[in-house]
């Protein structure tokens, strides 16, 4: 096995040791904002289902909410969970992570973006990006081809940075 190189770097977005309920909190705030301001319904489960989502910042799957779903409300099942996590996309609040099949959630909902994530492979969080050169650069290519792009997410996987010292 290939021993890890040291880097010296802060940890930022990276960092696992900060107070989740801030980030949870800040990301409910921010959808019970964004759905009054659209006329869009933030339901209890569709709250919850983002509480959930953002309770780390390692993608979770659906069926991993359901599981935590059920041991609070018997009655939970598949389509109430996809059909929280499809409102959820619809609103911008959460993004999918494909090669997870799992979701995250959305740093900067107020506006419309691709998703570009980069995945530790070691400790399993993301991180969400927004690079407008790379945003630049896949779209300037792709019409150098006669494409246009519907749709897309970037995904790197690799060591962040405090798996990296670890």
């Amino acid at each position: 096995m290939a021993k890890r190189k040291t880097v010296k770097k802060t940890v930022g977005d990276w960092a696992n040791n900060h107070d989740h309920r801030v980030c949870i909190g800040d990301a409910l705030v921010k959808a019970a904002s964004l759905c009054g301001q659209r006329g869009a319904r933030l339901t209890q489960i569709r709250r919850r289902v983002l509480e959930l989502i953002w309770s780390s910042h390692r993608p979770i799957g659906a069926y991993s909410l359901l599981k935590v779903l059920k041991k609070e409300r018997e009655n939970a099942a598949p389509p109430t969970v996809y059909r929280a996590l499809d409102f959820l996309l619809e609103q911008g609040l959460i993004h999918r992570i494909q090669s997870q099949n799992a979701f995250i959630g959305c740093a900067d909902p107020n506006h419309q973006h691709y998703g570009m994530f980069l995945i530790c492979t070691d400790c399993g969080n993301a991180v969400e990006l927004e690079e407008s050169k790379i945003d630049c650069l896949l779209n300037s290519s792709a019409l150098s081809q006669g494409f246009v792009i519907e749709s897309r997410t970037v995904e790197a996987a690799g060591l962040c940075p405090q798996c990296q010292i670890n």
